[in-house]
């Protein structure tokens, strides 16, 4: 299968993004990379900060779920950091876990660390430290909005396995409703359907403010044309055509759009 790039979007805020998002605070731009691969791949969404004073500018901003924080940093060292967090009543909550090549558990203990890691990082004890946060970060709804039942009831099998919560629509009319109700972080949309067909469910969600940054994945049979294109892409993550992709193409850009870091799902992709 051959993907290619419709046009650039703006980056798109979603709440699961903020939902699991931990701040990796370190001065080493090697270490900033290898922990937050680790994070993405225990499912978190990542923002890094090449500094102490930074760390800070972005924890105030961005009110992350857990800081990952070095403490030789030449600008304002971890230590600083640290205390400058506990005594900031918005961010004194936010639980920070030491990173250094200097073994000084007790301090960062004493200053109120949830936990402490000694460079080189050890995987398995980063796991067992961000597994804890995992219990506060809600799962991730997904809105799969599809007439037909016998392909609802296929996606959802696919999807079931991922710890997300799936609601179904069966017509844009009733999505729409769905989306009154709550707002989910993902919506599956097929496009040809009665009373409300997915055209119109895209145009209804960019009238709404509420609505129009929600990522859809659009999941059709049709054939789509340049004028099709056209009306789904200021609205439209991904296109993917019924019986050509495979389920776990599928689960992989919905984890994508809910996990990752927004600028990175900034470009509309479509599988022809």
């Amino acid at each position: 299968m051959a993907a290619s790039r419709l046009h650039d979007i703006q980056p798109m805020p979603c709440l699961a993004k903020t939902r699991t998002r931990i701040l990796v605070i370190d001065d080493d731009a090697t270490a900033r990379e290898l922990i937050s691969d680790q994070l993405k791949a225990e499912g978190f969404s990542v923002v890094t900060a090449a500094g102490g004073l930074e760390g800070l500018r972005r924890a105030k901003e961005l009110r992350p779920i857990a800081i990952t924080l070095d403490v030789m940093m030449p600008d304002l060292d971890g230590w600083s950091v640290m205390a400058a967090l506990r005594q900031d009543a918005e961010l004194a909550e936010i639980p920070v876990i030491m990173v250094t090549i200097v073994d000084e558990h007790r301090r960062g203990i004493a200053l109120g660390a949830a936990g402490y890691l000694t460079k080189p990082i050890d995987r398995d004890r980063l796991h067992q430290l961000v597994g804890r946060f995992r219990a506060l970060t809600p799962p991730a709804r997904v809105l799969l909005v599809e007439d037909d039942p016998v392909q609802r009831e296929r996606v959802g099998a696919w999807l079931e396995d991922q710890q997300w919560v799936v609601q179904e629509a069966a017509n844009g009319r009733e999505a729409l409703a769905r989306l009154q109700e709550e707002v989910p972080d993902v919506i599956l949309l097929d496009l040809m359907m009665p009373e409300m067909d997915g055209f119109a469910v895209v145009a209804a969600m960019q009238k709404e403010a509420r609505w129009r940054n929600i990522p859809v994945i659009v999941i059709t049979a049709r054939d789509l044309n340049a004028n099709d294109r056209e009306r789904l892409n200021s609205g439209v993550q991904s296109i993917l055509v019924k019986e050509m992709f495979r389920p776990a193409e599928l689960v992989e850009r919905i984890r994508r759009l809910v996990h990752t870091n927004p600028a990175a799902d900034s470009k509309m992709e479509a599988t022809l």
